[in-house]
């Protein structure tokens, strides 16, 4: 079985692409270019590499990659340009996730797919009845209407939420919320939680990457670890952070 990961040219999705080949795994990634990914992991006999813009492949060409996948990622984001941020596609992630999800389906799978979404903090759990201060939901909602990477992410979450249920035949899904992200070498101890336990926007934690991609490798290897987290917006600090 293999895992298909988009988004694979960003930081955490490199590390992730990594991690699942050390761990002996075979991957396939979706990639518009590989100039800026690393030439070492290109060779590696167990990765599969498509470019092309995920937004434009055919649903058949969909179907074809996720044929046989255990596991997709989405590691999908904006770049932190102007025209990453404000520019189109505005819905790269919640489209990518759309497409992705029907291809899946369209597969119908025996055993249920992992669908994993990397996603933020700052996206309210509504369905699990999160609460926040006021302060800070006037300042998410500002953020939601002015910079529509943020939009993004709470749409795609939702839609994996609202269309599948924990019943669903074909699709399982975890959303992983890292808080503000950093760049460390090596993997430490993390701590992984049902929401957060601090303010996104007035007391923000730390997660590295590389924690955040080895927190996925197990959801993707470890069935007892998908058990725990499936369907839920898990969050994941560093654990050197001040609770």
């Amino acid at each position: 079985m293999k895992t298909l990961v988009v988004g694979a040219t960003g930081a955490t999705g490199r590390l992730l692409i990594k991690q699942l080949l050390n761990d002996g795994e075979k991957v396939k990634m979706i990639v518009r270019s590989l100039e800026h990914f690393p030439e070492t992991l290109t060779k590696n006999e167990r990765l599969s590499i498509t470019e092309a813009s995920l937004l434009e492949m055919t649903d058949l060409e969909l179907v074809e990659q996720v044929e046989g996948c255990r596991a997709v990622v989405s590691c999908l984001g904006h770049n932190l340009t102007f025209k990453g941020m404000f520019g189109h596609p505005r819905r790269l992630v919640t489209d990518g996730v759309h497409r992705l999800c029907q291809a899946i389906e369209k597969t119908k799978p025996e055993v249920p797919v992992k669908f994993i979404l990397m996603n933020t903090t700052g996206n309210q759990n509504t369905q699990a009845n999160e609460e926040i201060s006021l302060a800070q939901s006037i300042i998410i909602g500002l953020i939601r209407h002015l910079i529509p990477p943020h939009a993004d992410n709470e749409i795609a979450a939702e839609y994996l939420q609202l269309n599948y249920k924990s019943n669903h035949k074909f699709i399982e899904w975890v959303t992983v919320r890292p808080d503000s992200l950093i760049n460390e070498e090596a993997f430490t101890e993390y701590d992984v939680y049902p929401s957060p336990i601090r303010s996104a926007i007035f007391n923000a934690g730390k997660t590295s990457r590389i924690n955040v991609a080895h927190f996925m490798l197990q959801l993707i290897i470890n069935d007892v670890i998908w058990n725990k987290w499936k369907h839920q917006m898990p969050v994941i600090y560093n654990i050197f952070n001040d609770h």
